[in-house]
């Protein structure tokens, strides 16, 4: 169904204008009009006697945006001025496209298009101009390749239009400012940036933004209404042909504001011709509330627990986790119905190399999405990364949630499996301000899904109520939601666990009710035949009406989780179409409503998706691996799957073993060969057997798309070992079997620097440098094949000269998880101590460096002149 809509969009888009002939160039003003579907919204494009070109916007005959100029330079032509006119050329595009996530996930849009051409003494500009019922956009074609050195495009409002504006950072993580149009602080603004022009509203932002440009933001001088486009980079290239982003202008009432999806229809359609493995849902996330947990793997299996115990797909692990040990948490959640998340530097997988390395191999795991973090930039050399990555991550499978990133362009709607961004000063800074809150959905959340982390009593720097913390769940739209407290805390608030264990994450339409920015929002969404109202308040305690206009016929039982005396309360009541909720909501209060439809029961919920227990067990070695697979009780499963998953460059022998039906105290049985093939490198592997099924009573039982089929793999653990090691070799220059590092990677030759890898700096301990060894950050480890060739070990361990502050580490060498020799605790004013051991019969040789007992900042830990003493 996706395709044929993209084909659709694709066929009723193409509509050509008929053939303009060029006309000679008229140098005289011009004025022209382009007017959007039913009338509402009219873009106006002028052209005065000096042709500069200005641009402006009016909604019912209203002035909105008044004309302000446009147009840019390049290193070969200033394009803002001297323009003549050429022609014109008018369409209508409709565009029909599905959603993965988002406030509407099936979009039918009608917009009006013309494109004016204009010519400066031999250099082409054209001006794209759409408009819709929601609002108008406009972008630069240029017809050869050429380097801009930035744009007049600008923004004329009335000086005191209220207004909410972000001050500019490239996280966009600053605190909005409620403040005026014209007395605004001078500086750069953030896009979407929202205006209130009488009765209308204008919110102003950018789509289509990738590789080819970079992203803008706006600039602002004191005392004029006027805000000019300014963009990231001193110079944008283009090898070819461009069309540069969209010039977004919404406008309209706040509902229409709230609820465009203009940002969208401006963007290119999906590169995505399946999305079958894109799914939204709730996240179980661990660091806001206890920051060290991601770096435990067994708290991490708590949260799992958790979120299979409520119905939650997803758990975030963040930063911390370790390849050590995440394969195993891993198989350990899909068991359980729970895929997981990983948190990753982008700088982890900013090359092609990373990318080629590090996603098949999340994607092997069973990871089913990452968190990339820390991007900070809208630059265009970070938009041809963002390029990269989507395209990288989409062929992996791997669902991608953006943070410390740039806002939503329309990239929702062209690489679907992008669940959320943050771009947000969301619940992480540990202050949270009802007033701040309901600005958001009028500005931030307009252009897409925003990841602010909600509901968490783990920030008690708030004035926001329970009730309110809830709402923040329905209210903000976000395909993945991260809700941010600790299990215990969630279960101590079980009118609330048993609310967000029952809310959609994606929504068939959403409606603004009332509120204004600053002071109160109230939404209601739809998914499926269920509404769900819900509200956030900066005012103090009164009573919302909610209008059930939206709703269908026949009754609708209402469910509403308040504040009450003594904590969050949840009442009901029967209400129909065309009735008035009236809900009480505290100071600086909020409240969720369910609306099911009435059939005699006294609650709207259902049941919580619980998978059942399985066991599968191994035994054996590569050439022969015995599987069962077990259902203790229950079921039944159905369409049960249990088959080997051969690692890259492994073949396996045997076919699947397949049962229609398992019912409880069933098994079945497979046996299997695995066998490396001549490419496959060195190195411990492990050779995975799964059992796939449905069960019933799952959502979309038993094979419907709407099915998940759960997951149940262990493993066999083995090793294809490397050549034995010969000589007195460096163990600086043999393979890692294995390595782990408390920050950034083990450094060989080198000492552990910084987060990235080649980033240290010559060994050197007490003013000595040494050419060879290992650069840890404590915990590190690194494990390497001796194969029984080796007698001896030496190295001279310490703290590195480059921690500007004392640190401690104890030094452990192990053989074949034996320990055999330990330094004991070496501080930073030690001198180099001399570590041997005797490895003789050793296969493998593990290097371990711990953080001294003290934690481990500044334990950079150095392996000097790490060497063995092996056969010739």
């Amino acid at each position: 169904m996706q395709l044929l809509s993209i084909i659709l969009s694709l066929t009723l888009t193409a509509t050509v204008p008929a053939p303009l002939r060029e006309p000679a160039p008229l140098r005289e003003p011009g004025s022209w009009s382009v007017t959007g579907p039913g009338g509402a919204v009219t873009a106006r494009l002028g052209l005065d006697d000096a042709g500069r070109l200005s641009f402006g916007v009016d909604r019912q005959g209203a002035v909105v945006l008044a004309p302000a100029p446009i147009g840019l330079t390049t290193t070969a032509a200033d394009l803002s001025a001297g323009l003549s006119f050429l022609g014109r050329g008018n369409r209508t595009v409709r565009e029909r496209y599905t959603r993965t996530t988002g406030k509407q996930l099936e979009r039918d849009v009608t917009l009006t298009e013309s494109t004016f051409r204009f010519d400066r003494d031999g250099t082409r500009l054209d001006v794209v101009v759409r408009v819709s019922g929601e609002g108008a956009a406009y972008r630069y074609v240029l017809p050869a390749s050429a380097t801009i050195t930035g744009e007049a495009s600008s923004y004329s409002l009335p000086v005191d239009a209220p207004a909410w504006l972000l001050p500019y950072t490239p996280n966009y993580e600053e605190s909005r400012v409620p403040t005026t149009a014209g007395p605004a602080a001078a500086g750069d603004y953030g896009f979407p940036s929202l205006f209130r022009v009488r009765s209308n509203y204008a919110l102003l932002t950018e789509s289509d933004v990738d590789g080819r440009y970079d992203g803008g933001r706006l600039t602002h001088a004191p005392g004029s209404g006027a805000y000019t486009v300014s963009l990231a980079d001193p110079l944008i290239t283009s090898a070819g042909p461009l069309s540069t982003p969209w010039r977004v202008a919404v406008v309209g009432d706040l509902a229409t504001v709230t609820g465009s999806m203009l940002v969208d229809d401006l963007a290119p359609a999906s590169r995505l011709s399946d999305t079958s493995w894109v799914r939204p849902g709730m996240v179980a996330w661990s660091w806001l509330s206890e920051h060290s947990s991601p770096a435990d793997p067994d708290r991490q299996k708590q949260y799992i627990d958790f979120a299979a115990r409520n119905g939650w797909p997803f758990v975030l692990i963040d930063e911390g986790w370790s390849d050590a040990w995440v394969p195993e948490v891993v198989r350990y959640a899909r068991a359980r119905g729970v895929d997981v998340l990983l948190w990753l530097r982008w700088t982890d997988l900013d090359t092609e190399q990373e990318r080629a390395t590090r996603l098949p191999q999340l994607r092997s795991w069973g990871v089913a999405g990452v968190k990339v973090d820390f991007m900070d930039s809208d630059s265009q050399e970070r938009f041809r990364w963002y390029d990269e990555i989507l395209a990288a991550t989409a062929a992996q499978h791997l669902m991608v949630n953006f943070h410390g990133a740039t806002i939503p362009r329309g990239i929702q709607r062209t690489w679907p499996h992008v669940m959320t961004m943050e771009a947000v000063r969301g619940a992480e800074q540990f202050t949270t301000r009802a007033a701040t809150n309901t600005i958001f959905p009028y500005t931030r959340n307009v252009p897409g899904g925003m990841d602010y982390t909600p509901v968490t009593w783990a920030v008690t720097d708030r004035d926001t109520t329970d009730a309110h913390e809830v709402a923040l769940a329905l209210v903000y739209e976000s395909g993945w939601t991260h809700l941010a407290d600790k299990p215990e805390t969630y279960e101590s608030h079980p009118l609330a666990l048993r609310t967000l264990s029952r809310l959609p994450t994606t929504w068939d339409e959403s409606r603004l009710l009332s509120g204004a920015p600053g002071q109160e929002t109230v939404i209601a969404r739809r998914h499926g035949d269920r509404w769900y109202v819900g509200g956030i308040s900066a005012l103090p305690a009164h009573t919302v009406p909610a209008g059930l206009g939206m709703l269908g016929d026949g009754r609708y039982l209402a469910e509403t989780l308040t504040d009450g005396d003594h904590g969050l309360e949840r009442t009901s009541r029967i209400v129909r179409r065309g009735d008035t909720l009236s809900v009480p909501v505290a100071g600086n209060g909020g409240f969720v409503t369910v609306l099911c439809a009435y059939t005699g029961s006294a609650s709207c919920d259902e049941p919580v998706r619980q998978v059942p227990a399985t066991t599968l067990a191994l035994s054996g070695g590569p050439e022969s691996v015995k599987a069962v697979f077990t259902l203790p009780a229950g079921g039944p499963l159905r369409s049960v799957r249990l088959e080997p998953r051969a690692p890259r460059g492994w073949s396996t022998t045997g076919a699947p073993v397949t049962a229609a039906t398992l019912r409880g105290g069933e098994s079945i049985t497979g046996t299997w060969t695995f066998t490396p093939g001549p490419d496959v490198p060195p190195g411990p592997v492990d050779l995975p057997i799964a059992a796939t099924f449905t069960f019933a009573g799952d959502p979309g039982y038993p094979d419907s798309p709407g099915a998940q089929r759960v997951h149940v793999e262990q493993v066999v653990h083995t090793l294809v070992p490397p050549p034995d090691p010969t000589g007195t070799p460096d163990v600086s220059a043999l393979p890692f079997l294995t390595e782990s590092n408390g920050y950034g990677p083990v450094e060989r030759d080198r000492s552990n620097g910084e987060a990235d890898g080649g980033d240290g700096n010559p060994l050197t301990m007490r003013g000595t440098v040494y050419d060879t060894g290992l650069g840890m950050h404590a915990p590190g480890e690194v494990t390497v094949w001796l194969g029984g060739a080796c007698d001896g070990f030496s190295a001279r361990v310490g703290i590195d000269d480059e921690v500007t502050s004392p640190g401690s580490v104890d030094f452990q060498v192990l053989g074949d998880g034996v320990p055999l020799a330990a330094s004991g605790v070496v501080r930073s004013a030690d001198p180099p101590a001399a570590l041997t051991a005797d490895v003789t019969g050793v296969r493998i040789l593990t290097l371990r460096a711990t953080d001294g007992g003290d934690g481990k900042n500044f334990d950079h830990a150095d392996w000097a002149l790490a060497r063995l003493s092996c056969a010739a």
